[in-house]
């Protein structure tokens, strides 16, 4: 494809049909992800999987847009965006056909490798397409690129709705299968608008820094915080939860495969030791890069969870209204930052440590809601914290690491998606399983929870392994009107809300220690003079020195 040109104004012709298919591709993604989301209980019921194993397929959906965003973001200039693009769309083909081989005669753990693959795929997909659209709008708009970017993501919350409007709609009516392969509607629509188009080069490569060079100040320190999340990607995702139950061998099972997951963490950490001959890193973007690995999985972990949560605590048509709620919250607020930072005169830290209280106080109002009214004051006082964290998270690397921004955004956005994958997404479901067992054992009910019991045992990291209810006997449960139940099925019911409120007051904790980090980097940057936004000077463009952004 020929590299397209600007005009006077520095937009190319085709920058708007460009900005809209990348908008739609967004869009696409969005959409999957919330069909996802409305097909957990469905897959409970047809497999039997635990809410831990649900958090691993839905975290799948996060775990592979790391290696898309990372590995796409550093190859982008050298084969261009039209093959990423189309590889970005032969993911999404496959993702579906991989999806959707699951069959009711399946055992449990071949059903649980396909949506688990699938889901990969769906996320490389995913991170590709953001590896793409990022710089290429930024490239389209030079002269106003915070306007259309923040119109380019806004297309997440958009496919959010749509999603969830579709299961809302149809989900008592279509199988999970063909609610999810509506996704390929707009795979298809942004398949054709990119088609034939020339794309402009990126201005990446303008700085004239080397890759190794943009990498010092991510360094060994920001690398680690990648490599472990890559550890435990290995270890747990691929290991413990998906080739131990393909083979009988120990090598999977013991120590030899984690010795083996360590030593692709340890990889990536020392790649980029030699590539940057060494350099430490600095601290500031490792605090930051571990700041959103928690971020990550409260706002993403928790997207991925809420829908069904509010669905246990209220009723699963009022959880996907809720959802959709947040979801049009996040589209409208995405188009207001500059406003808020404008007129309140709020430094993005300052509105990084805000965003974080509004989201401490509507989790832990979410736990405790009883009706429809008091969940949708929860959820608009979560959404206003929520909206803001991923984009102004990437603005304070861009303001303060100008020499490694795009480098270091897109290894912040693959630390958040990885996080959501290994952490968020399996965390609360582990907490979910483990609160609800809990409360059953509490209130005399052990032998129901033994009768009921999955045939798989929830664990996750080095927490205790414990006994999880079946995903079908409790669907089974939720599905009889209260009076019909026997007294086995409304404890497990009763269980499952109580297990559900715990486990939003357990996410609490999240944006509880991100307002202490905020709060830390205020009195930092007050100390300094105050929050700046540092540039690029010709000396340390040429690699004359490391600027005052760096160590």
């Amino acid at each position: 494809m020929t590299a397209a040109t600007l005009d006077d104004s520095g937009i190319a012709p085709n920058a708007k049909r460009l900005l809209w298919a990348g908008f739609t591709a967004i869009l696409a993604a969005g959409v999957g992800f919330a069909i996802r989301n409305g097909t957990l209980a469905t897959w409970s019921q047809q497999f039997g999987f635990t809410n831990l194993q649900n958090g691993l397929i839905g975290g799948a959906g996060f775990s592979g847009f790391c290696f898309g965003i990372i590995i796409g973001g550093v190859i982008v200039d050298k084969i261009g965006y039209g093959k990423l693009i189309i590889s970005a769309f032969l993911l999404h083909v496959l993702s579906a056909i991989v999806t959707l081989m699951p069959t009711s005669e399946m055992g449990q753990q071949s059903a649980f490798l396909l949506l688990f693959s699938g889901t990969f795929i769906f996320s490389l997909a995913n991170g590709t397409l953001e590896a793409v659209a990022n710089p290429l709008v930024a490239t389209l708009f030079p002269k106003n690129r915070t306007h259309y970017l923040n119109i380019l993501h806004a297309s997440w919350p958009a496919g959010m709705i749509i999603g969830a409007l579709i299961t809302l709609a149809v989900g008592n009516h279509w199988s999970w299968k063909a609610q999810l392969g509506l996704y390929l509607l707009p795979t298809v629509v942004y398949g054709l608008m990119f088609f034939g188009q020339s794309f402009p080069k990126s201005d990446a490569s303008a700085k004239g820094l080397s890759l190794g060079e943009m990498m010092k100040e991510v360094g060994i320190l920001g690398a680690s915080v990648a490599g472990f999340l890559l550890y435990l990607f290995t270890r747990d995702a691929l290991g413990a939860n998906i080739l131990a139950g393909l083979t009988q061998s120990d090598f999977f099972v013991s120590g030899a495969w984690n010795g083996l997951s360590m030593l692709v963490g340890i990889g990536f950490v020392a790649w980029v030791a030699v590539i940057t001959r060494g350099a430490i890193g600095h601290w500031l973007l490792f605090v930051l890069f571990l700041t959103h690995a928690v971020l990550g999985s409260l706002e993403l972990g928790t997207d991925s969870w809420i829908e069904n949560i509010n669905g246990t605590i209220l009723t699963p048509s009022e959880g996907k209204i809720l959802f959709i709620f947040a979801s049009a919250m996040m589209f409208g607020l995405r188009f207001c930052s500059h406003w808020i930072e404008n007129k309140l005169k709020l430094s993005p830290i300052a509105l990084l440590f805000v965003c974080s209280i509004f989201a401490i106080v509507g989790l832990f109002s979410a736990a405790g809601v009883n009706g429809i009214t008091a969940a949708f004051g929860a959820m608009f006082i979560y959404s206003i914290g929520k909206t803001f964290f991923w984009p102004t998270m990437l603005a304070v690397v861009g303001d303060r690491f100008p020499r490694t921004g795009a480098v270091a955004m897109s290894i912040m956005g693959g630390i958040g998606m990885l996080s959501v994958g290994q952490l968020g997404g399996p965390g609360l479901g582990y907490a979910k399983d483990r609160f609800t067992a809990e409360h059953m054992v509490a209130t005399g009910h052990s032998e129901v929870l033994e009768s009921h019991r999955s045939e798989k045992p929830s664990k996750w990291l080095g927490f205790s392994e414990v006994t999880a209810l079946d995903g079908k006997a409790l669907e089974e449960a939720k599905k009889l009107a209260e009076s019909e139940r026997s007294a086995g099925q409304q404890a497990m019911v009763e269980s499952e809300i109580a297990g559900s409120r715990k486990t939003l007051r357990f996410d609490a904790i999240l944006p509880i220690g991100m307002a202490t980090v905020y709060l830390l980097l205020l009195l930092y940057f007050k100390s300094i003079g105050g929050y700046k936004v540092l540039t690029i000077t010709p000396e340390e463009a040429s690699g004359g020195s490391q600027g005052p952004a760096g160590y």
